[in-house]
């Protein structure tokens, strides 16, 4: 039977709450019940006057509106304010009724150069969204998974410039001077003199002139891109625990001493790291205190043709090395990098058979160094071959990379259109809160803890005002033709 489109339906009144027509299952209505968005307002309180100046918007509102656009992955805030026009569950979420005018989509932008830039707000959010996922219970700190990812910055790779800059000290400079002098105290050797220039280097660096606080970003076959390198840190059950941004160009080994400050207050017992985490310093710094680093095989870095470095033996009881023919190749200094020199004896060396495999040396002077904390490594070394090392290392592709792949399939991670760190600070902040929140309400909806739905007793209360109205005018029409029934036999008629 052919069915035709029922052109009456259109101009139809009816009487419904916008309550109503949202999806019973909608991902917004757990999310609703999940946390109570309130809080906002003690966070912004001191950015609005309440007794002088234009009404303004409700930040409560204003906060929630870039917050849909990164939890459905909205390209834009243009985008966002037009699908909030047309979608009933954007206009119940932010509590908006048919008849409300939806806020244009340079309100947000305006807000926050007047009212949030320079501020931690939306850090903030973000922790107090994890703090209630630790109250929930859900989260377990003790095991962390830490990495980093690159987002595309909304700069044009072409418009750069070469920028003479002075190269950033390690934060654990004097940390390693110190110890570089002990251990060349300990071989008899005299202290390092400073350095004439003071340690001081000039290096050439490319920046962007678009947006100068990202970084020239290359990996693999991929072409060089400006980027942001996103450092995060998750619980083995996929909790985003902390985060921190940096340029695309520094090494996560330079900025984790940074980004560790953060989650040591978590307490974390075991962390687990890819190998670009793999590292002297790391490895010390989680061992002296206390907590056990699970780190990669790394492919050992040497000439091609030479002999592999594993194959020389460090012995620790002579503090020397051996070499595949049995020669031994004794300690000569301790450099400023932090690394003990080993030296071959070259007049026995020059008479060896595997002399051009062992070294290209002129003198005929093979020489091997070794980091003062290569200990810590190879304690990181003897963790990884255990059983517990294996398969918590496998677990990284289920959370930390999971993350964010979810991230950048489905929440817009991939890339970002604002310019400077501090934009990208907050974007990941509430990219990573809405993460978090759409997990927790899918927990807390799997164990029973968001309550019952609020709308059946809406729907009730609107199907009685229905039936009043119905039973009104059902009376008023019986009423009207009993009138005119009296009407008509009094006149006879």
């Amino acid at each position: 039977m052919l069915t035709r489109d029922s052109k009456e339906k259109k101009d139809q009144v009816q009487i419904f709450s916008i309550d109503q027509v949202v999806p019973k299952n909608h991902i917004l209505r757990d999310i609703g019940r999940a946390i109570d968005f309130s809080f906002i307002y003690d966070l912004v309180k001191d950015k609005y006057c309440l007794d002088n100046g234009r009404p303004s918007i409700d930040p409560v509102l204003l906060i929630k509106i870039p917050f849909i656009q990164y939890l459905f992955g909205i390209r834009s805030m243009r985008q966002t304010m037009r699908e909030i026009e047309v979608n009933v569950a954007y206009r119940w979420f932010l509590g908006l009724d048919f008849y409300d005018e939806v806020p244009h989509f340079t309100t947000f932008g305006k807000n926050y150069t007047r009212r949030f830039q320079g501020t931690d707000l939306f850090e903030k959010i973000f922790e107090h969204i994890l703090e209630q996922c630790f109250e929930k219970g859900y989260v377990s700190p003790e095991l962390q998974f830490i990495d980093s990812t690159h987002v595309k910055a909304s700069a044009n790779r072409h418009k750069l410039q070469k920028v003479k800059v002075q190269r950033a000290t390690r934060t654990y400079q004097k940390e390693l001077i110190k110890e570089i002098n002990k251990d060349r105290e300990d071989h008899d050797k005299k202290d390092l003199k400073p350095p004439k220039d003071g340690g001081e280097k000039i290096v050439e660096k490319t920046v962007s002139t678009t947006d100068p606080e990202s970084g020239l970003f290359h990996k693999g076959e991929h072409k060089d891109v400006f980027a942001y390198s996103v450092q995060t840190s998750c619980d083995k059950n996929g909790w985003i625990l902390g985060f921190e941004v940096y340029p695309g160009n520094e090494n996560d080994s330079v900025t984790f001493s940074d980004f560790f400050k953060k989650i040591e207050s978590l307490e974390p017992k075991t962390i687990v790291m890819d190998a670009g985490y793999k590292t002297p310093y790391i490895a010390k710094t989680l061992l002296d205190k206390g907590i056990l680093p699970i780190l990669p095989y790394t492919r050992p870095k040497g000439v091609r043709g030479q002999i592999n470095r594993s194959e020389y033996t460090y012995d620790p009881h002579n503090d020397s090395y051996i070499c595949p023919e049995n020669q031994t190749l004794e300690y000569k200094t301790t450099n400023r990098e932090g690394h003990r020199e080993y030296k071959s004896n070259p007049k026995i060396c020059k008479n060896c058979s595997r002399l051009e495999e062992c070294t290209k040396s002129k003198n005929s002077t093979k020489i091997i160094t070794r980091h003062i904390w290569q200990n810590y490594i190879e304690a990181c070394e003897a963790i990884r071959y255990t059983q517990d090392g294996k398969a918590l290392y496998k677990l990284r592709k289920e959370t930390i990379e999971r993350i964010f792949g979810t991230a950048k399939e489905s929440h817009g991670f991939r890339y970002t259109t604002m310019i400077g760190a501090e934009k990208m600070r907050y974007k990941a902040a509430l990219t990573y809160a809405c993460l978090n929140l759409k997990k927790l309400s899918k927990m807390m909806r799997k164990d029973g803890k968001l309550g019952g739905e609020p709308s059946k007793n809406r729907g009730f209360i609107l199907d009685r005002v229905q039936n009043i109205l119905l039973n009104y005018l059902n009376e008023q029409t019986l009423y009207q033709a009993y009138a005119l029934k009296r009407v008509c036999l009094i006149s006879g008629t």
